[in-house]
């Protein structure tokens, strides 16, 4: 499925132009081409149109806002120290070009003709902002992500280059090459009969329980990497039924999440607490009044998370 409406950061897939990232001459044009639109980032913060809603944080227990945020795209001219900056090159659509622009630290926005934007939190933001600009943020955050975790070559450790219009990374030293990595996560709902499996970590506001989940493994199959955390984390054995739902970027810092259901052999538990902290069983009623906010005790994940989307998938699904 290319567009899910329902999943953010993965219902406005953008042209991403892949053949003008070698293209050095075209690149320097656009950057200089007053159509260009760049989407700013400083000190690990999206700048935003301020709306009245604090953008910084996520407060535990509190929704995350869906009143309507703009992203503030910007026009060279606006740039504070343009030729200083960090670019990733995101899109060509319509004869516009797109880049992330990574302002340096050492900048002062609160001086600048800037300072009446807000720095927003991608989690914070993510529930007022368009799908076009989650999908552009989530991408512009993983790959400045990885470019501030890997700027060392891992085959001999000299400083590595960035190139390629922020897509790769070369080392002079040793000529090796070095790409955007993704970390798949199996997040599954284990069900059996009329009930599903939700845990929950002891970080976590205390009512919230999600689905299980964990990194894929070398070696490993989506399915089997699923069927491995269900019984590290919880002791139930995966036996029979599968279904694949959809699947979510997920930016923290650069996971791609795989949602299933499963089914498993029996409701017995062994919990691993160096895994989650607990885990309990909800029956579909249960599921449903979490999902609207009136369970009394158990708040859901909230809804730019997969986790919230597989639980509603069960709850009011009739196949299962």
């Amino acid at each position: 499925m290319l567009l899910n409406p329902t999943i953010t950061f993965a219902n406005a897939p953008f042209e991403r132009s892949a053949h003008r990232r070698t293209d050095t001459d075209w690149l320097e044009q656009a950057k200089k081409s007053p159509d260009t639109r760049f989407l700013p980032f400083y000190n690990g913060k999206i700048l935003c149109i301020d709306n009245g809603i604090p953008a910084h944080e996520v407060i535990p227990g509190i929704p995350i806002s869906k009143e309507p945020r703009k992203i503030a795209w910007l026009f060279s001219d606006e740039i504070p120290h343009f030729n200083h900056c960090k670019f990733i090159f995101l899109s060509e659509e319509n004869g516009v070009a797109r880049f992330g622009v990574l302002i340096p630290p050492s900048f002062q926005i609160e001086t600048s003709i800037l300072s009446d934007l807000v720095l927003g939190e991608l989690r914070a933001i993510s529930g007022g902002i368009s799908a076009e600009d989650a999908q552009y943020v989530s991408t512009c955050a993983a790959v400045f992500n990885w470019h501030r975790r890997h700027r060392f070559c891992s085959n001999c450790g000299t400083e590595t280059q960035i190139s390629e219009a922020g897509w790769k990374r070369v080392c002079d030293a040793c000529e090796a090459e070095h790409f955007p990595r993704i970390d798949p996560v199996a997040i599954m709902l284990a069900v059996k009969g009329d009930k599903c499996l939700m845990g929950r970590q002891a970080s976590w506001h205390p009512s919230m329980y999600s689905c299980l989940a964990g990194f894929v493994e070398p070696g490993e199959t989506i399915a089997q990497a699923g069927a491995r955390e269900l019984f590290e984390e919880a002791g139930v054995v995966a036996s029979g039924r599968i279904e694949y739902l959809f699947e979510q970027p997920w930016p923290f810092p650069s996971s791609l999440m795989i949602g299933m259901i499963m089914e498993v052999q029996s409701e017995e538990l062994n919990i691993d607490k160096t895994e989650i902290e607990t885990a309990r069983w909800f029956t579909k009623e249960e599921a449903r009044q979490i999902l609207q906010g009136e369970h009394p005790d158990i708040s859901a994940p909230t809804d730019i998370a997969i986790a919230h989307h597989i639980l509603k998938a069960w709850a009011y699904s009739e196949t299962w």
